[in-house]
């Protein structure tokens, strides 16, 4: 029997696999990208890589660097540069908490997906903590003896 395979909601864009593996999620949060038109385009094509991407704070303004946004194809002379911090639409509230969270406890904050709402790109960010190797592999242990029960249970 074939595996299904997981369909992504027709408003995502991209998910960011690499930080559900290595982090802990403690909050998440919605926020708003700013984006130039070639940056869309090549969104709506699914043209991005979550590679290392994080969230810096300064100025009290957060940024989303680290995103690889490929250049449009079709976008002529008038390109716009791949891998340039983007500016998160946030409330003062919603940064200084964020910042403050993560400059005490030692969290990060991550970008997780990006995805279409109400015609809107928006960005979600989590508040994370970093899982060490012995916790990762504990947890892929832990899911190979489930997935393995549901096999024998299956068969039974």
């Amino acid at each position: 029997m074939a595996k299904a395979k997981k369909k992504k909601s027709p408003n995502t864009i991209a998910r960011n696999k690499v930080a559900r593996r290595n982090y802990d999620f403690v909050e998440t949060l919605e926020a708003g990208l700013v984006l130039v038109g070639t940056e869309v385009k090549s969104l709506r094509a699914g043209q991005i890589s979550f590679n290392d991407g994080y969230i810096n704070f300064e100025d009290g303004e957060a940024w989303l660097i680290g995103i690889h946004i490929a250049p449009y194809d079709h976008a002529g002379h008038s390109q716009h540069e791949p891998d340039r911090p983007r500016k998160l639409l946030l409330h003062a509230a919603e940064i200084e908490k964020l910042q403050t969270k993560s400059e005490q406890k030692g969290l990060t904050v991550v970008p997780v997906s990006l995805y279409f709402s109400r015609g809107k790109i928006k960005l979600q960010i989590a508040l994370a903590k970093g899982r060490n190797v012995h916790n990762r592999k504990e947890e892929l242990k832990r899911r190979d003896i489930a997935r393995d029960t549901a096999r024998q249970m299956a068969s039974y």
